[in-house]
């Protein structure tokens, strides 16, 4: 079972390291399915190791300047604030009606970030409200020197859309990867590596804050599964980082979308079979 649990938590890492995001989605179900941890635990040790792998993966691109740190640090404090509500709200709404909701959102995110990879390249990166007369209305945008300019209007939408981030985590266990990228991409313009980076920065503290939300609800969450599942997330982190450089923006846009469409699927199917897994 140990060998089980390292090699799952690889896949968790690798996923990770590769897009910045989308392990959680994948940890549940493997802690849940492949691990026989019962699901209320499965979230807390989602969330640790999660977070623990989107550390390790963060300090070298904090390193070489692949984090948007201040951009980062406003996702992440909102994401903080909605992990808690994310918890509360879990015991509320029906679980199924959530995960088919969570499918649709990701369909929508996987269906944006493959037709924007697709389309011909441009300077604008951003989720572009121009209008007729050229005047750009985009709540975000970026100077030349593709700086963001942290307007109010901006600093407003991020907020909104950390904090919907840490509700997802809330729900879910995921550390919100697979919102936190296609968000930075579509609605701050930034570049998907450097989006990746980003990602892995707010991934490290929403965790923390659903971990501790997750121990404070009660919950009971198994020291040496969560030291398992760690140890294999980080060596899956580095293999997804290696191969992540080795990948154009574009291109990895794509893989991207289409693993979300994969475990949007998976969702789907998971919510409709088997209605009472988490």
């Amino acid at each position: 079972m140990t060998g089980l649990a390292i090699f799952f938590g690889a896949v968790v890492g690798f996923a990770l390291g590769l897009t910045g995001g989308g392990g959680g989605v994948f940890a549940v179900p493997l802690l849940v399915y492949g691990l026989s941890v019962p699901p209320r635990e499965a979230v807390g040790i989602s969330l640790a190791a999660v977070g623990g792998t989107a550390l390790f993966g963060a300090i070298p691109r904090l390193w070489h300047r692949q984090v948007e740190w201040r951009t980062g640090l406003l996702f992440a404090v909102a994401g903080m604030i909605g992990a808690p509500i994310g918890s509360w709200l879990s015991q509320l709404i029906p679980e199924q009606a959530l995960l088919l909701l969570f499918a649709v959102l990701m369909g929508v995110v996987a269906y944006r970030m493959w037709t924007k990879a697709a389309a011909p390249a441009t300077s604008e990166t951003s989720f572009s409200l121009e209008l007729a007369d050229g005047t750009d209305r985009s709540a975000c945008q970026r100077d030349r020197a593709g700086d963001l300019r942290l307007t109010s209007r901006c600093a407003r939408l991020l907020a909104l859309l950390g904090l919907l981030t840490g509700v997802l985590s809330g729900l879910f266990g995921v550390g919100g990867g697979f919102v936190i990228v296609p968000a930075l991409v579509l609605f701050s313009g930034m570049a998907i590596h450097r989006a990746v980076g980003t990602s892995l920065f707010v991934i490290v503290w929403v965790s923390l804050s659903g971990v501790a939300s997750h121990l404070l609800g009660g919950n009971q969450l198994s020291l040496n599964t969560a030291g398992q599942f760690l140890f294999g997330g980080l060596l899956g982190i580095v293999i997804g980082s290696l191969v992540a450089k080795r990948i154009g923006g574009p291109t990895l846009q794509k893989v991207f979308a289409v693993a979300v469409f994969l475990v949007a699927i998976f969702v789907v199917f998971q919510s409709l079979v088997f209605p009472s897994a988490p």
